[in-house]
């Protein structure tokens, strides 16, 4: 079988959980099948290039994915009109395309029926109304095209139930839709060393309006009142970095807090992560959350957001894996501190992520996954 997946973000170039997702099936599948990823060119040399097994197609110069905090309109255009004419060159068996942003998939679309190739599309959320607090009034349109293209795919592969239950909800047949949630590489996390350097808690993701990093720092200045020593890693870039660390000396936290920026190494992340006591995911909006997997393999319990577009918040048993509470400092504060200072229940809660983190090994949703494809080959 010959796959090409499309999306503008390569793994490892950009890091994020639907660019390790991509990857990670990509890698898999390789063993059996002829695997494509089509992106922007993050690398120098050649424009396809191979890696582990799978083929690499820089289609056009990388351009900024956000603007303003928001996904780049402009870039999701120019990435769709560069795909077509390198996508058309091969011919594969299947197609698979990434939901946002969106556009591409018009383009997947078109190479499809040029070609008969089944199209997938990949969904990792259902916005729906969420689009006019993320657009304004031009959520309108977003509505459209959300609604649109889930009218594109002969099939679409749900990264949760959540995200399945929102397509039901926009239209989508039920029999059209099959469930594949992300997956981590479970022996892998757990082979890698602690680093030298502790933390207490630690966060891991882009640094993005919506992540709401300024809520951990002011937890972070409520906690530090009863834990003075507290300590804090924050791994990850993005458009909110200057804001936050501005923040962070205004709080007098900066002998408190340590900003990493982007880790290129997977390895590097999970070191640092087994170095921590707790995941603190303050984001009010999450397709999946890798994180929150990865951070339980490493034996963290997570502390997260309840939110209707969280869908990471399916991850956490309250009480077991972690805590699940209302956005704001308070909230987030009393539940970390409830764990530092009882280090039995942190340490019971830590021996059950472990446990929980272990049902999503990559391998056996990578063979759903395969299962899938084939029904339509």
């Amino acid at each position: 079988m010959k796959i090409a997946y499309v999306y503008d973000a390569i793994y490892p170039y950009v890091k994020g959980g639907v660019q390790k997702r991509v990857w990670e099936i990509s890698k898999r599948l390789a063993k059996e099948h002829e695997v494509h990823l089509y992106g922007m060119k993050y690398w120098n040399g050649e424009d396809i290039i191979v890696r582990e097994g799978v083929y690499l197609h820089g289609v056009c110069d990388p351009v900024e994915l956000y603007v303003d905090s928001h996904r780049s309109i402009k870039e999701a255009f120019y990435f769709a009109a560069k795909v077509f004419k390198p996508l058309m060159k091969e011919d594969f068996n299947i197609i698979d395309c990434q939901h946002a942003p969106y556009i591409p998939c018009f383009t997947a679309k078109l190479g499809s029926m040029l070609r008969n190739i089944p199209l997938f599309i990949t969904y990792h959320e259902v916005w729906a109304d969420y689009w006019y607090d993320y657009l304004g009034f031009k959520g309108f349109f977003g509505k459209i095209i959300e609604k649109s293209t889930i009218r594109l795919p002969v099939f679409i592969i749900a990264v949760s139930e959540k995200v399945r239950e929102g397509l039901l909800k926009l239209g989508m047949a039920e029999k059209r839709i099959g469930v594949v949630p992300n997956g981590i590489d479970f022996p892998k996390i757990r082979c890698v060393s602690p680093s030298d350097e502790e933390f207490d808690v630690i966060y891991v993701g882009r640094l993005l309006p919506h992540k709401n990093v300024d809520y951990l720092l002011r937890a972070l200045a409520m906690i530090k009142k009863r834990i003075p020593d507290v300590r804090c890693g924050i791994i990850g870039d993005g458009p909110e970095m200057r804001a936050l660390k501005m923040l962070c000396k205004s709080l007098d936290l900066s002998e408190n807090v340590k900003f990493f920026g982007f880790v290129e190494k997977d390895e590097e992340v999970y070191s640092v992560m087994k170095s921590s006591k707790i995941l603190i995911l303050p984001s009010i909006r999450e397709g999946f959350g890798l994180v929150v997997l990865e951070a339980n393999a490493c034996g963290l319990p997570v502390i997260m957001v309840k939110h209707e577009l969280n869908y990471a918040s399916a991850l956490v048993a309250h009480g077991k894996n972690g805590f699940k509470v209302g956005l704001s400092e308070k909230n987030i504060c009393d539940s970390t501190t409830k764990l530092l200072q009882n280090v039995d229940y942190l340490n019971k809660m830590s021996e059950y992520s472990i446990q929980y983190a272990k049902r999503y090994d990559w391998e056996s949703l990578v063979d759903k996954l395969d299962r899938i494809y084939n029904t339509f080959c």
